[in-house]
């Protein structure tokens, strides 16, 4: 199976097209903002301009960087004058087909979601009007062409794509093995599903109590230490994990749901003690790292 291959398995089945569409897949944008070269170009341009940051140090990329699946290798991010965040730079890749943005869920679009970081007085401390005119540019035309540049970051062509598109020789046997714990006894399948390996939505796995994470976008109590399940794709890329970086490695990650996550009153129902093997473990782990593949950015 080629690369391009691929993307074409990845972008028809998040989109649920019935043709092939080569690396011009389709990729889902608003009405009012439609895809361009132009405009991608220009977002993409904008993504490493520090000058959007207040003292000229940070741009996007500083936080989700193409070298590590646009995310990077802190518990948290960094911002200007090296004030520290209070959550994750989350891998972006894919998010062209989310349905909401940051961990908690509270930007509805990508427009909306990437002026966040700008005005973040923990990130880039700019009013994004004020980041705009730096750049000669209207706010609206700086969000719709950061969020077009984002909507063109695709992960796919991983050994696990080749191994469900019929490549049996994908995936070695303890690979194997790990997508069927995956699947069956881990019950990892029913957050991370789909394409994307995500349900979109949001769970208190136990990590993070002190944040309000989704509740205090939704106002509902059982919401609280919730937060969006993230895509598995290229996970092994970027460790630490978790939404506050509090979980060190992919081994660390299966133990804590092997635990059955940490309790709370508002643990999530699916969590539950696994009873997995050592070797079932090192199979999980295994089936994770199968996740990484190609990521393709800044062209239709």
């Amino acid at each position: 199976m080629t690369r391009a291959a691929g993307f074409v398995l990845l972008a028809a089945a998040i989109a649920q097209a019935q043709v092939p569409l080569g690396l011009d897949a389709y990729i889902p944008a608003p009405e009012n903002n439609p895809l361009s070269i132009e405009k991608i170009a220009l977002g993409r341009k904008l993504f490493f301009d520090k000058r959007l940051s207040r003292d000229g140090s940070i741009a996007c990329a500083s936080c989700h960087d193409p070298n590590l699946a646009f995310s990077d290798a802190r518990p948290v991010a960094l911002g200007i004058a090296g004030r520290k965040g209070t959550r994750r730079s989350p891998r972006i890749a894919n998010r062209a087909y989310g349905k909401s943005f940051f961990w908690d869920g509270r930007a509805a679009t990508l427009e909306e979601q990437v002026g966040g970081p700008i005005a973040n007085p923990l990130e880039m401390d700019l009013p994004v009007a004020e980041a705009a005119s730096r750049v000669n540019l209207s706010e609206t035309e700086l969000r719709r062409a950061l969020a077009s540049y984002v909507r063109t970051i695709l992960a796919g062509d991983s050994p696990y794509d080749r191994f469900v598109a019929g490549d049996r020789t994908a995936l070695n046997a303890q690979a194997q093995e790990g997508l069927k714990i995956f699947r069956g006894k881990g019950g990892c399948i029913a957050c991370h599903l789909g394409p994307n390996l995500t349900d979109e939505s949001f769970h208190n796995t136990g990590v993070g109590a002190g944040d309000e994470g989704r509740a205090k976008w939704s106002g509902r109590p059982e919401d609280t230490a919730a937060f969006k399940t993230p895509s598995l794709r290229d996970v092994a890329s970027t460790p630490p994990y978790m939404h506050d970086g509090s979980v060190a490695t992919l081994e660390d990650v299966v133990e804590h749901y092997n635990r059955g996550g940490r309790a709370n009153p508002y643990l999530d129902s699916e969590l539950h003690r696994l009873q997995l093997t050592d070797a079932e473990k090192r199979a999980l782990v295994a089936f994770l790292k199968s996740l990484s593949g190609t990521i393709r950015e800044g062209s239709l």
